[in-house]
């Protein structure tokens, strides 16, 4: 048996006390990283829960190998249960991601169908019939 060192001993009391702590804060650490993730996780799958729920158009689309890919890679990793609502997901973000684009083009449209009216209205009058005395 090896004997013990009494200079030596209240050291490895204080190395091992020290080690103890040191593990303590990494499993704290660690439990507040597991605590994010699982939020984060929770987070994003009612941001595409609750993009999905509001689909009730169904288009049919072609898209190329790479894009089919990436929804391949989407539903294979668990985000999607089929590449349809990985589709729907990103073509969602897309479109947020372009949103002053469409608020512009949604401007000019308006403006397509003041000038359309108005052109009805003055065809109508040159074109209306004759009206008897």
């Amino acid at each position: 048996m090896k004997k013990k060192n009494p200079k030596t001993e209240p050291q490895d009391k204080k190395e091992s006390k020290s080690k103890k702590q040191r593990q303590s804060k990494l499993d704290e650490l660690g439990s507040q990283v597991e605590k994010i993730a699982v939020r984060t996780a929770e987070s994003i799958k009612k941001v595409i829960d609750k993009a999905l729920a509001s689909r009730n158009t169904v288009l049919t689309i072609r898209v190329n190998d790479e894009s089919n890919d990436k929804l391949n890679m989407l539903v294979e990793a668990g985000l999607f249960k089929s590449r349809s609502e990985s589709a729907a997901y990103l073509i969602q973000e897309g479109i947020k991601s372009q949103e002053l684009l469409f608020d512009k083009m949604a401007s000019k449209m308006k403006q397509i169908e003041k000038i359309k009216k108005e052109l009805k209205n003055i065809v109508s009058k040159e074109i209306a019939p004759p009206t008897s005395k």
